[in-house]
């Protein structure tokens, strides 16, 4: 099994390890930093009491990769089909206008994300590796980072462009320009989107992304 067939697994036991929160064969991130957890394999009973011991109960956590179907007393918030897409001759580029986002700029990121939902961010999120983004007059209106990262790639996420300044081919230069910063550690950029979000899909493939697995997102609450 490939290292992207279970990405969160492979982050967390990997470059991601400094974040890892691990009970078992269960391991998750702060709950600050992201909702994402995983399982070292197809989980057993013990592995989703291990989970849940891992998170604290009524948690709401985010799986992907490996997970199967969770024990009955725990409730399913929402199930997503997903795609994962893969580097396949990206036009990789740096952008003069792309500016480097840390803490200091969360509370513009959360804004944008608010507006634009382009999936989970949370207050520690920017921790997950580097984030870029585009200000006009002093406003956050683009983004785009870095978020799973197994053993030779990472993820591309949070592309997101504020509503007034679409149309503009921002968020297509920042995934370049996101992308040419993971090539330069020698890394293959992949990332995800969720199946129903077709216009998304052809613009990675557009850009040079290849369709590789067809993962699902299933959203878990812990029991009590």
């Amino acid at each position: 099994m490939s290292d992207l067939d279970n990405p969160v697994y492979a982050s967390l036991t990997g470059p991601h390890r400094h974040f890892a929160l691990q009970v078992g064969r269960s391991v998750r991130y702060p709950a600050e930093v992201s909702a994402f957890a995983g399982f070292a394999g197809p989980p057993t009973s013990r592995d989703w009491a291990d989970l849940a011991e891992n998170t604290g109960p009524a948690a709401v956590v985010l799986l992907t990769g490996v997970f199967g179907d969770p024990p009955p007393d725990w409730d399913v918030v929402d199930s997503i089909p997903g795609v994962q897409l893969v580097d396949d001759g990206v036009a990789a580029a740096p952008d003069d206008e792309a500016i480097r986002l840390g803490a200091a700029d969360v509370a513009d990121m959360l804004a944008l994300v608010a507006d634009t939902q382009p999936g989970p961010f949370f207050s520690r999120t920017v921790e997950l590796g580097t984030y870029l983004g585009v200000r006009r007059g002093g406003r956050l209106v683009a983004m785009a980072g870095e978020r799973l990262h197994p053993p030779g790639f990472t993820e591309i996420s949070a592309v997101c462009t504020a509503a007034d300044f679409r149309g503009q081919g921002l968020s297509t230069r920042l995934v370049h320009a996101v992308a040419h910063q993971i090539r330069a550690r020698g890394e293959t950029p992949f990332l995800h989107a969720t199946a129903s979000n077709e216009r998304a899909i052809r613009l990675y493939r557009s850009l040079g992304f290849r369709l590789a697995r067809t993962p699902g997102f299933l959203a878990v609450r812990v029991p009590g």
